[in-house]
Formats: C-alpha cells, structure tokens, sequence
C-alpha cells in the first residue's frame, strides 16, 4: 500500500518527535476515514511534541488537535466520500491519533460537515483556538455589557488571544486592551485592541482582595499568578472567562470579588462541546462573525513544525499558524 507522510512522536528507545511514513494499515480505528487537507498549530500540540509535555497519554502518537479535509471512506450513514469536514478537539492529537498525518481515520461523532462559506483553509486558521476564543466571546456577550467596557485580553499575541481581539472588535466592543510582553506589537492593534499593556503593568506588587476596579471583563489564557492578580480587579458585575493555563494551574483569590463586586468566573472547555452547540458556533464563525481575513496567519508545511512549535513553548510565536499536511483545498 502506498505510503504516507506523518508527524508522530514516540518515548522507545528515546523521545524524538519527527517526519516518517505510515500506511492507511497503520491508522487506528474509526468509521470515517479523511485525507487531511489542513491542520494548525496550538499550544498543546507544541506540548504534545515536548518530552514530558503532560499531554500524550500512549506512545506513539500523532500530534495536531484539529484538521479539515475530505471523507474518503466511510462506515457512518452521516457521511459519504467527498464530504467536507473538520474535527477539533475531542481526544484528537492526545488519546487519538491527529491532525499531523495526510490521511486520518476518526470516529464519526466527533466530525462536523465544514460549513460551506467556510473554506477547509480558513477552517484551520481558527482551528481549536479560535473555537475557543468564540466560545470565550460567546459567554461574554451574556454579561450584556456595554459597548465601551474595558475588555483586557491576556496571552493577546497567542491564538486564541488575537482571535478573541478580532471578534470582540467584529462583534463592536471599542476599548479591547490587549496583555501581552510583546508592547511593540502593533498587529494587534490592527486587529481591534485600543492599547497593549504588560503584565507588569496590571500586576501589583502585593495582591489585595480587592483593588481598583479597572477591566469589565477578562478573557484569561494564562491563569497562574496572572489571573489571580487581576480577579480583583474586574468591575461590579464583571466577568472573568478562563481558557488557558501557559502561566501555571493554581490560582490564589478570596470570596470578596464574588460576594462585594458579583463577578462570575466562567470555564471555556472546547474539548467536549456538544455536537449542537459546535456546529452553531461553526456557522457564525463562518458567517457573521467571520474574521479569518484580519487574522495574523502563517503557513508552514509539516517539516517546520519542529520549529513552529519549540518557538510556542519558548513564547516567541505570534498570531496563527496552518499547516498544509497534503492538500490545497
């Protein structure tokens, strides 16, 4: 059987993450089968391909959280050869075989038919991260707040930072502040932010229970010491949406932001999103709340992603990177 190119990861006999072949034989199980036209790169992908990264949980694995392409087989009523598709999250690139493979075989639940305004190119450029930024934005906008509340976007030069700068500037909101140590970045001022602060700028030297109030919401993807800082700081029926965790796990806080201010801390999970509320999302990211074109996007092709992702896990990567695993579709 013809052989196929794919980035895989192994531990035996030592850990090295690197191009090789395979065959559709080698693929796992899974009703459909898709030659793989896109995938992207994310955080936890650079994680998936770092020795003891804390995300693969069986060796060898295929690393890439996300792909788009073409149903080529299929044992599933729901799809047909030809169908366009894409997949994120679920335990693609972790407990399942990934995105990084010109050919994948995937159960059928976890696909969604790729909407059609939405090219399998612009697909990936959102990718998890964009789905998530969406989902972020998506329970913000319950907060029902004015147009011209401070908005502070932590991680603002990462994925799903500079997503969630583009649709909150889409969807109106006129003072989005963007967090990032990257102060000169000016595309993210082209994106939609008002300004960029640094962390040093938010973050006080000791951290009081509550302190001035300064940002209406936050759309945190650091966590850690960060987002313990600026809890206190979120307004009087503010909001914190949490989707990220680059800065550590813990947080450290007090009841008084919730009880005296009533802000609420949302979760933004967008690995088992039900099928329902993914294939909604899809549609607005697809139509009225489409930015793929304002997106900060690279395109590297499955050899750069050794590159690409050590420049993730050393802090220096900016905006979105697709890849072209086999196709131009």
């Amino acid at each position: 059987m013809t052989s196929f190119s794919v980035f895989r990861v192994t531990n035996e006999p030592a850990f090295t993450a690197a191009i090789t072949t395979t065959t559709l034989n080698d693929l796992p199980e899974g009703d459909v089968l898709i030659r793989v036209a896109y995938s992207d790169v994310n955080y936890k992908d650079a994680l998936a391909a770092k020795e003891n990264g804390g995300v693969i949980r069986s060796y060898p694995m295929t690393p890439g959280i996300d792909l788009a392409g073409e149903v080529v087989e299929s044992q599933s009523a729901a799809f047909v050869p030809g169908d366009q598709v894409l997949l994120t999250g679920y335990g693609l690139g972790v407990s399942h075989p990934g995105g990084y493979s010109h050919y994948q075989r995937v159960p059928a639940e976890w696909l969604i038919k790729r909407p059609a305004a939405l090219s399998a190119k612009d697909s990936m450029i959102y990718g998890t991260a964009g789905f998530t930024a969406a989902l972020a934005v998506q329970a913000l906008e319950d907060l029902h707040l004015e147009k011209s509340a401070a908005i502070l976007v932590t991680g603002a030069s990462g994925g799903v930072g500079s997503v969630s700068i583009a649709l909150l500037k889409k969807l109106g909101y006129q003072n989005i502040i963007a967090l990032s140590r990257k102060k000169d970045a000016q595309w993210l001022i082209d994106l939609g932010a008002e300004t960029i602060m640094t962390p040093d700028e938010v973050v006080p030297e000791k951290i009081k229970p509550l302190a001035k109030q300064q940002f209406s919401a936050v759309i945190d993807t650091v966590g850690g010491d960060l987002i313990s800082a600026l809890l206190p700081q979120i307004t009087y029926g503010g909001g914190a949406f949490l989707c990220g965790n680059a800065g550590g796990i813990k947080m450290e806080t007090t009841v008084l932001p919730f009880i005296l201010r009533g802000i609420r801390v949302v979760g933004i999970d967008s690995v088992n999103v039900s099928h329902e509320v993914r294939t909604a999302l899809w549609d607005k990211l697809a139509g009225d709340w489409s930015v793929t074109d304002q997106l900060h996007t690279q395109s590297i092709t499955l050899d750069q992603l050794p590159t690409t992702l050590a420049a993730l896990i050393a802090g220096t990567h900016q905006g979105r990177t697709i890849v072209e695993v086999a196709a131009k579709a």
